[in-house]
């Protein structure tokens, strides 16, 4: 059950668009998101700045180490029916490269995974959020933001 104060505020989530040394995007299938495609990602804890959530979330999700952490995008869900909960959520959506390859998936959190280009990745079943994040990455990095 949620308490009060979860209902008051949105939950402030980070979520990581992790690549590899070859271009090539993970994407996790969660039942969270009614076994779409999405990217590893969680809550913010208290007294924990969003680069350590980032990094601690892809670790337990993905059991990945990630290094250079970029904010490019925020997001806003509000009450989302992709989602299989009723929340109000604040996504700050960061991509990452893998320091390591070895994946190991928390299945509470994910079903499967997929290293895909971030072109193909949109003909995947992908949420929505993560759609629109992708487009924005790759547009962001042919304007040259992503070096």
């Amino acid at each position: 059950m949620e308490s009060k104060k979860s209902k008051k505020y949105p939950e402030t989530t980070v979520g990581a668009y992790i690549f590899n040394n070859h271009g090539k995007l993970l994407l996790i299938r969660s039942r969270k998101w009614k076994d779409k495609y999405t990217v590893p990602g969680g809550h913010i804890e208290l007294g924990e700045n969003m680069f350590k959530a980032l990094k601690r979330e892809v670790k337990e999700e993905t059991g990945l180490t990630i290094k250079n952490p970029k904010l490019f995008n925020v997001l806003e869900c509000i009450y989302s029916k992709e989602f299989i909960k009723n929340k109000h959520f604040i996504f700050l959506e960061m991509s990452c490269k893998a320091k390591t390859t070895k994946i190991k998936i928390d299945n509470r959190e994910a079903q499967s995974y997929v290293w895909i280009k971030p072109e193909e990745a949109l003909k995947l079943n992908i949420d929505s959020y993560t759609i629109k994040s992708i487009k924005k990455y790759l547009k962001l990095k042919k304007d040259g933001f992503f070096k």
